[in-house]
């Protein structure tokens, strides 16, 4: 029985029910669940179930070493699905470190080692291969890389060509679906066959966007998307975000305060490697519990 369904249950009553169906064992009296209990411990059950699936990424006592030097140690999060969570902090605390261990990218780094548990979408990270855990979470670099030698339009669809085997007569709505909701496809529609390298950076960025969006996976992690970027384009990215959050789960990590308090729910604050703070961003920001958060987000240092 869980905590929750002893702490409701009132012994007498629950003694009685029993005897009263049972009296050969008024003795030793062997407790049973009624139906109405039954279905109370069900529903706790599911609640906690409901809480699992909600989150759609965890770490426990995450730790990422390079040459024997922690770049994050004992990581502990809960990351919520369908929803903007902000990683911030000073250069080198660790917040790309943090990021790139959510999809294996520490695997192609020598001298890298990576312990304690990530927890992807409700499975061990060591559960998926490394082409299925890119199936789940997608990536978008701080500096924009389409592929130089493809079209806009190959550029969105190389991820389904190399591993997912989509059929082409897809590749059309694909394509136009994925640059609708980058908020690029208004912008490109009558030129798709021309060279990604001939659009403006801001664009590169969108068309890396959808590019990701093509394989629609369920988490996509952002490193500084826009630090490059002018503002109307920074405005553009934004914008996508705040409207694809609905069914997608970003982690962004970003220096720009304003950008965090703009367009994330969750704020999670690194200082030298450990998370000092994570919570809903108008705490962060207006009430944070720890003295480190409050000096970095008031300019005392970073």
């Amino acid at each position: 029985m869980t905590n929750e369904f002893l702490n409701n249950i009132n012994e007498y009553d629950l003694k009685e029910k029993y005897l009263s169906t049972n009296p050969e064992d008024s003795e030793n009296p062997v407790f049973i669940k009624s139906e109405e209990y039954v279905n109370k411990d069900a529903a706790v059950q599911e609640k906690s179930s409901h809480e699992k699936s909600a989150i759609a990424v965890s770490t426990t006592n995450l730790s990422v070493w390079f040459n024997d030097k922690p770049g994050i140690e004992n990581v502990n999060i809960n990351i919520k699905k369908d929803s903007v969570t902000a990683i911030i902090g000073p250069s080198g605390c660790g917040k790309s470190t943090f990021l790139r261990a959510l999809n294996f990218m520490h695997d192609l780094t020598p001298n890298a080692v990576v312990t304690g548990e990530i927890n992807i979408l409700g499975k061990d990270i060591t559960e998926y291969n490394s082409i299925d855990i890119r199936k789940k979470v997608g990536m978008v670099f701080q500096k924009p890389n389409p592929f130089p030698t493809m079209s806009i339009y190959d550029n969105v669809i190389s991820g389904l060509k190399l591993n997912w085997g989509h059929k082409k007569g897809l590749y059309d709505e694909i394509v136009e679906t994925s640059l609708v909701q980058s908020g690029l496809w208004n912008e490109v529609k009558d030129r798709l066959k021309i060279s990604a390298y001939s659009l403006s950076g801001g664009q590169q960025q969108r068309l890396c966007i959808a590019r990701t969006l093509a394989v629609k996976p369920e988490i996509i992690l952002m490193d500084e998307p826009t630090s490059a970027l002018d503002p109307i384009s920074t405005a553009g990215i934004e914008a996508s975000i705040h409207d694809l959050k609905k069914i997608y789960t970003f982690i962004i990590v970003t220096h720009n305060m304003q950008q965090a308090a703009r367009v994330s729910d969750f704020t999670a604050y690194f200082y030298l490697g450990k998370l000092i703070e994570h919570s809903k961003t108008s705490t962060v920001f207006t009430k944070p519990k720890e003295k480190l958060t409050e000096e970095y987000i008031t300019g005392k240092f970073g």
